[in-house]
């Protein structure tokens, strides 16, 4: 239940610097008369400029920071003190106490739950002397916009009547009214969640695909280490094959045999040698028999030349001692050429000799190893070649450790349940959404229908009891039908006192269906539409409706009218007397005039 208590006011309108106080904690009818001493001069002087609505403009001022009227805040503030303007309202919302100050000059907005503060971290608007927090803090509680709150608790004269609004503003009351804006609010929510479920989705699927791509790059180095890796098996493949080989051909070594080999091998070569050197050094020698064999025979054949005393050269005779001289040296030369000719074919006939001494060399003998030394060196060799076997075979792959450790630690399992999850509830979501806002969705037309019956039979009954004659029915498009004696109407074709019964009928009928879905409120103020073009059946019907809403369903109902006559018919008259420019209030109990 939302029970507005009091309210107190300050400086704000024809109210002055004395603090006015009104009590809403009652459950009766009270009618608010005004009394205008300044102009009549007694208490039953002018009813007008009184500041009987000023209340409700301060309730409105209160709660929303703003009239009934297009009054400008500026214009709320007391006109002869100019500063201090102060409106507190107190209320309860479900067992829980709230109190609103706001004013002006100095800007003051403050709200309290349970005697406590709420504090907003936005800072005040200074032109507005608002904080926009704080008033939609205020809002969402009163679950009321302010162009309801001048249809269920401040009706006024001044205050456009609801078939007279543009259809779009009809539209817009009637939806809030019948908890369509509630869902259009609960769509808005869902819309924000839905981001937020987008939002989350995206941010898993940023993360999963940074962890792919990762995961590729790290799958890269893996496949490229495994490409290595399987070099180096096949490498160490083959060194074990080549050293196995190796071992099994030092094996089939007949290390006796091959040192028996190596020692021919060594006296072959020595043979060889010197058959090469013997060979040289005939081939020098036969070279020079030739040549002395040459010279003999040219130095023998001078002396036969020399025998007939002519010159070998020219044929020509000789002198004797010329002949003697060429002679003698014809024959020394001779001796000469024997001489050597002799010597040198000894020479090469004991090359000869030696050549045909060492005969004709076999085929070198065929090793294993080039070298002695190697062939000495056999055993430790296979020894070798043994413990570099063992070392190969027991030697670990150095890349599987690192492909190890990748695949273990770096490689990140990628799992889409978290998107999935998020998927399912955007997808619910955003069903919910539809089904909140489509208006073809069945839900809305199952509110529309279940809350627009409840809305002509609560009109129905409230037009019956003010005592208009027609019919006015609320259609399935939101639209309004008014009919009488089958003709369709406008609402403009009414009557000053029927468009007034249409009114408050109306009005009566949104209290009841807004109470019926949101909460109750005790406070309802009629500001002067009793007054306007009524006549008596109406006003007594009217008065009849508010006294048994007030008894039955303990609401604390303010009529405000010109009329001295209903004084006689209520119990509780709240006189609002302006003296000396400024409004006071007095409640007068069980006053009969």
């Amino acid at each position: 239940m939302f029970k507005i208590k009091n309210i107190t006011v300050k400086n704000f309108l024809s109210v002055g610097n004395q603090t006015q106080a009104v009590d809403f904690d009652k459950e009766h009818l009270t009618l608010v008369l005004g009394s205008n001493l300044d102009l009549g001069g007694d208490d039953t002087g002018s009813r007008n400029g009184t500041g009987k609505t000023t209340m409700i403009n301060a309730l409105s001022y209160a709660l929303y920071g703003q009239a009934l009227t297009n009054i400008k805040k500026e214009n709320l503030i007391n006109k002869t003190n100019g500063k201090a303007m102060l409106v507190t309202v107190e209320f309860e919302k479900n067992g829980v106490n709230y109190r609103i100050e706001r004013g002006r000059k100095p800007n003051v907005l403050k709200l309290y739950v349970n005697d406590q503060e709420l504090k907003s971290e936005e800072k005040e608007d200074e032109a507005q002397g608002d904080s926009r927090e704080t008033q939609k803090a205020i809002e969402q509680m009163l679950e009321m916009t302010h162009t309801m709150f001048k249809h269920l608790v401040a009706l006024n004269t001044y205050t456009e009547p609801f078939l007279s609004m543009k259809a779009a503003e009809q539209r817009e009351v009637i939806e809030q009214l019948l908890g369509i804006t509630l869902l259009s609010e609960k769509a808005e929510a869902l819309k924000a969640q839905i981001k937020e479920s987008k939002d989350s989705i995206q941010i898993e699927t940023v993360r999963i695909e940074a962890i792919k791509t990762a995961n590729s790059n790290v799958q890269k180095s893996i496949d490229s280490l495994k490409i290595k890796s399987s070099a180096w098996e096949s490498k160490k493949e083959a060194d074990i094959e080549n050293l196995g080989r190796a071992m099994m051909r030092l094996e089939n070594v007949d290390i006796e045999a091959e040192l028996a080999a190596h020692l021919r091998i060594r006296e072959w070569a020595e043979n060889d040698t010197k058959i090469k050197n013997l060979n040289k050094q005939r081939a020098t020698l036969e070279s020079a028999v030739g040549q002395a064999e040459k010279s003999v025979k040219k130095y023998s054949k001078d002396l036969e030349s020399l025998a007939d005393k002519k010159c070998h050269a020219c044929e020509q005779q000789l002198h004797d001692h010329k002949h003697e001289e060429m002679s003698a040296t014809a024959n020394k030369h001779l001796l000469e050429a024997v001489e050597y000719f002799e010597k040198v074919s000894v020479g090469l006939n004991k090359i000869i000799e030696e050549i045909a001494a060492i005969g004709e060399l076999p085929r070198k003998p065929q090793t294993f190893y080039d070298t002695e030394a190697e062939a000495l060196g056999h055993k430790n060799n296979l020894d070798g070649l043994e413990k570099s076997l063992t070392a190969k075979i027991d030697e670990q792959n150095p890349y599987e450790e690192q492909i190890e450790e990748l695949n273990n630690t770096a490689i990140q399992e990628i799992n889409w349940e978290e998107v999935n999850t998020l998927t399912k509830l955007k997808d619910h979501q955003e069903f919910l959404h539809k089904l909140l806002t489509n208006k073809d969705s069945f839900i809305r037309k199952k509110i529309i229908d279940q809350n627009l019956s409840y809305l002509n039979k609560r009109l129905s009954y409230y037009i019956d009891k003010l005592g208009l004659p027609h019919r006015v029915v609320f259609q399935n498009d939101l639209n309004v039908e008014i009919t009488q004696l089958g003709q369709d109407l406008d609402f403009d074709n009414l009557s000053r006192g029927e468009r007034n019964r249409l009114i408050l009928s109306m009005s009566f009928a949104f209290r009841d269906v807004w109470e019926g879905l949101y909460q109750s409120i005790n406070l309802l103020f009629i500001d002067e539409l009793v007054d306007a073009g009524m006549d008596s059946a109406g006003v007594e019907s009217a008065l009849a409706v508010l006294k048994k809403m007030a008894r039955e369903r303990n609401k604390n109902i303010y009529l405000i009218s010109h009329k001295d006559e209903l004084v006689g018919r209520v119990n509780n008259v709240l006189r609002v007397i302006k003296e000396n420019g400024f409004t006071s209030y007095s409640n007068d109990v069980d006053y009969v005039e």
